[in-house]
């Protein structure tokens, strides 16, 4: 039950002592602001490390040719490795069950689009609908591009975000023809990507419409796919070194040539980031620990020496009629008290440090250093409990201690 005088002699008692207070309630405030410092910085390596993988579904796969390096079988080295349409159609029956999205592109580069006198130059690729999960693209307005578009090879675009807003200001371009070198294509949709602004000033045609377009044969430039989510990283890399393998039998390179085929497989960074990441978090979890480690025990020495101070004060209390009971319970609610608004104060510190400095670490892979409410709440709430029981166990002892010795304390 809320007790008016109770806290009006706290306050009183605060007021009468601003030093011990300020000293108190700065050693709680120092320890959750560091703190937030701590986890908010270790986030903030974390959220780098997460936007460079954030392009790109983490079980991705990307092949591209290149040239031999070594003669085989009769054939010289230096011979360029050229995808087809063929070599899609083996892909997918040898690697039917390990793979889950699937896509042949065709990249052109500096294409000049057009749109009522506004212009600029993007990278145009042709691809299958399933380049979409691939590239982690998020639908914005409209639509991605349809089987239905692959097979009428329609001149149909889906365009980055930032496409959008170079051509179009803040109007939207669903439904708008944009001019690729000259070519009319209508706009079906808008994406954004996690990527970044560079994924966002990508524009995506059917493959078929690309290759019509692009190329005399049925010549393509690389693959793209994602392997089943359920296999794991040593099964995915498995998988990529067997389909290396056949690649490279179906093409005639020397097995052990490493520049003909180049295969991508995310699995292997991002197994590395997920090592990382768990080491990451292993060194802020210690360094918080330590932290918290040192406020408890600030908090507990200062406790325990304002106990001591007040032992004179609790002696004419009890002599007045105070029972044990009762100041004891005034001393834990005065420590539970300074401990929390200190607490909070941290705690909004560090969050405004780390809105200030922010823009300032990126230069040192850091991206929006921040830290969960509820870790902070947490540590807060680990330091009151602290603070509780340092209050607690020498006011019980002073709480024990006759009248007449503690008005004879020195």
């Amino acid at each position: 039950m809320f007790d008016l005088d109770r806290w009006r002699e706290i306050f009183q008692t605060l007021g009468k002592n601003k030093l011990r207070t300020a000293l108190s309630g700065f050693t709680i405030a120092f320890a959750i602001l560091l703190f937030t410092l701590l986890f908010g910085i270790g986030n903030g390596l974390k959220h780098f490390f997460e936007r460079e993988f954030a392009g790109d579904a983490t079980n991705s796969v990307y092949i591209n040719s290149g040239i031999t390096s070594k003669p085989y079988k009769g054939l010289q080295s230096g011979r360029r490795i050229q995808f087809k349409n063929d070599d899609t159609k083996f892909i997918n029956e040898k690697f039917e069950d390990e793979i889950d999205f699937f896509s042949p592109n065709i990249q052109r580069n500096n294409v000049q689009a057009v749109y009522k006198g506004n212009q600029n130059r993007y990278t145009v690729r042709g691809v299958y609908p399933d380049y979409q999960p691939l590239e982690s693209a998020v639908i914005e307005d409209g639509r991605f591009l349809t089987f239905l578009d692959l097979k009428k090879k329609a001149k149909v675009i889906a365009i980055g975000r930032l496409v959008e807003e170079d051509l179009f200001g803040a109007r939207s371009a669903m439904g708008k023809n944009i001019a690729l070198d000259g070519i009319s294509y209508r706009v079906v949709g808008v994406f954004s990507d996690p990527g970044g602004d560079g994924d966002e000033r990508y524009i995506y045609t059917p493959f078929s419409t690309a290759q019509s377009m692009y190329r005399d044969n049925d010549e393509l430039d690389y693959f793209g796919l994602t392997y089943n989510p359920k296999l794991n990283v040593d099964q995915a890399l498995a998988f990529t070194n067997l389909l290396t393998k056949l690649l490279k039998e179906k093409h005639s390179v020397d097995p052990r040539d490493q520049g003909a085929l180049r295969v991508r497989n995310y699995a292997e960074g991002a197994r590395g980031v997920q090592q990382f990441m768990m080491v990451l978090n292993i060194i802020i979890l210690f360094i918080g620990i330590g932290t918290l480690i040192a406020g408890v025990i600030g908090i507990s020495n200062i406790m325990v020496y304002i106990v001591k101070e007040r032992t004179k004060e609790l002696g004419i209390r009890k002599a007045l009629g105070a029972t044990p009971n009762s100041i004891i319970s005034m001393i834990m609610q005065e420590s539970i008290f300074v401990t929390a608004v200190a607490g909070y104060i941290g705690l909004m510190a560090g969050v405004v440090v780390l809105k200030a400095i922010g823009k300032s670490l990126e230069k040192y892979f850091i991206i929006n250093p921040s830290v969960e409410t509820y870790v902070v709440v947490a540590a807060t709430i680990v330091l009151v409990t602290a603070g509780t029981i340092a209050g607690y166990i020498p006011a019980k002892r002073a709480a024990r201690i006759k009248p007449i010795d503690a008005l004879n304390d020195e």
